[in-house]
């Protein structure tokens, strides 16, 4: 439930190409949807690598883990001691390609193409993004990318999917700049099954709140700052022991890279404090949740094409072809953005959180918000805000379908629909679209899209569809409290 913005920040950097398909890998073929980019060769890896060890050994940094976000949206996690850093760097570290088909609970189902006991793959660092935790001491992170064995991508990488859309944009000339705010409820640490207790009692974005946790949030921003990463805001949300951080926005990639980074920091300065984060779409049935709000701008040689355009509150052509085709995808988008059944008892109507497809100029009801900033920084920070999407949502194929639903829209120039004002709950029945409010009919949305098929290559399509699948049957006719129970410390 947030009213912050995302505004200006670096350009998207020149796209590497993508990858080459499996071919007769069993993994199955991604239908061309990886065409391009291996990774750097060894030799350059391994010194790549040995420059960050020395680095880092300076710092006092004795391990790296390497994370991956699987398709249920939990951040899966390999370490090496920085000893083994150059090997893994060069070689890759082994991970299981059935991590594809794990649920949030670590059942694991399967799939068409990815799925069972049999294969490995191997993970690799990238060392450009590894940074010292600073709320960790020894230890460094650093995102990671999958390869089969023989050398080719692994096509159910949702990292390298979303490096395949910015490659796709960059065909068109366009870049993009995105942010994700990040929203959790911070409890006293305690017994899993023990419900939450919260260590303030302050009033929804009252100043009490701070103040109770002031060495907590002084903390957590000393170490965002320490990682490198420019913090715009931290402030109390809503739901009691809530709190939201927004960064500078970046490259797609990049962005998705520091929400998997600042949820692992809130995790350890938490724990450091004696306390536990919790980023699940509701913490306590019946109360308002955490959001994973994404921002995105859309920009051609250094313009912003959401300011000074023809188009409704200044959008350019291209950019109303493009959230005209975001809006338009939000039902299948839903499966990426809003994964687990538990988001869905946080999209409701009249709570903030974009529970109604439509769009509007600074409207918090509206799924798609546009927003264009304060008069005289709209060239830099005008940028729209999808609003019903929340952190089960693995934040690589969140931004990377995005892209390609904005894409699709933008190729068949598509124009948005009369802007909606006010609270969509309060019109007359039929006027406004509602969004699914289960994941079955976001699943059937799914099913239906050709867009995200051919976005996402077989192998990663149907692994996403067996998880949510799975999950939508596993939860199925489960009371709202024990839904929220059981996700409550999975996110």
């Amino acid at each position: 439930m947030s009213t912050g913005t995302v505004a200006a920040g670096r350009p998207e950097p020149s796209a590497e190409p993508s990858a080459e398909p499996l071919g007769g890998s069993s993994a199955g073929s991604a239908g061309g949807a990886l065409d391009g980019a291996a990774p750097p060769p060894r030799a350059d890896r391994a010194a790549r690598a040995q420059a960050a060890v020395e680095r880092l050994r300076a710092t006092g940094v004795e391990a790296v883990a390497v994370t991956w976000v699987d398709n249920a949206g939990i951040a899966r996690v390999k370490a090496v001691p920085l000893t083994g850093l150059v090997h893994a760097a060069q070689w890759g570290i082994g991970a299981a390609p059935c991590f594809d088909v794990f649920l949030a609970d670590d059942t694991i189902v399967s799939s068409p193409l990815i799925g069972g006991p049999t294969g490995d793959l191997r993970l690799h660092p990238d060392v450009e993004r590894l940074v010292p935790l600073a709320a960790q001491p020894g230890w460094a992170w650093a995102p990671g990318e999958r390869y089969t064995q023989a050398g080719p991508p692994h096509p159910g990488c949702q990292r390298l999917f979303a490096r395949r859309m910015v490659a796709a944009a960059a065909e068109r000339g366009l870049t993009l700049k995105a942010g994700i705010e990040v929203e959790w409820v911070v409890a006293l640490a305690g017994p899993p099954e023990e419900e939450p207790r919260y260590p303030t009692a302050g009033p929804a974005y009252g100043m009490q709140r701070l103040i109770d946790l002031s060495d907590y949030l002084r903390d957590l921003l000393r170490a965002l700052g320490e990682q490198g990463l420019t913090v715009l805001q931290v402030h109390p949300e809503y739901a009691a022991g809530q709190f939201e951080v927004s960064v500078a926005p970046e490259g797609p990639v990049e962005a998705a890279d520091t929400s998997v980074l600042i949820r692992q920091t809130v995790r350890a300065v938490s724990a450091r404090h004696g306390l536990r984060a919790s980023f699940a779409p509701v913490v306590e049935a019946g109360s308002v949740g955490n959001g994973g709000h994404l921002h995105l701008s859309l920009w051609r040689d250094g313009r912003n094409l959401a300011h000074g355009g023809p188009g409704p509150h200044g959008l350019t052509a291209e950019a109303e072809g493009f959230l005209a085709g975001v809006l338009g995808a939000l039902p299948e988008l839903l499966v990426l953005g809003c994964s687990s059944p538990a988001g869905y008892l946080r999209l409701v109507p009249s709570h903030w959180a974009g529970a109604y497809q439509c769009w509007g100029l600074e409207n918090r009801e509206a799924a798609l918000r546009l927003v264009t900033g304060s008069t005289g920084e709209r060239a830099t920070a005008a940028n729209a805000e999808i609003k019903c999407f929340d952190a089960t949502a693995n934040p690589y194929l969140a931004i990377g379908a995005v892209i390609a639903a904005g894409l699709a829209g933008l190729d068949q120039r598509l124009a948005l629909p009369p802007e909606f004002t006010g609270d969509p709950a309060a019109a007359a029945p039929g006027t406004v679209p509602r969004l699914p409010a289960g994941p079955a009919e976001a699943i059937a949305a799914y099913r239906k899209s050709a867009t995200l098929r051919e976005a996402l290559g077989e192998p990663l399509y149907e692994a996403v569809l067996a998880v949510r699948q799975a999950e939508s049957e596993q939860y199925a006719d489960t009371p709202p409290e024990r839904l929220a129970a059981a996700t409550r410390w999975r996110y």
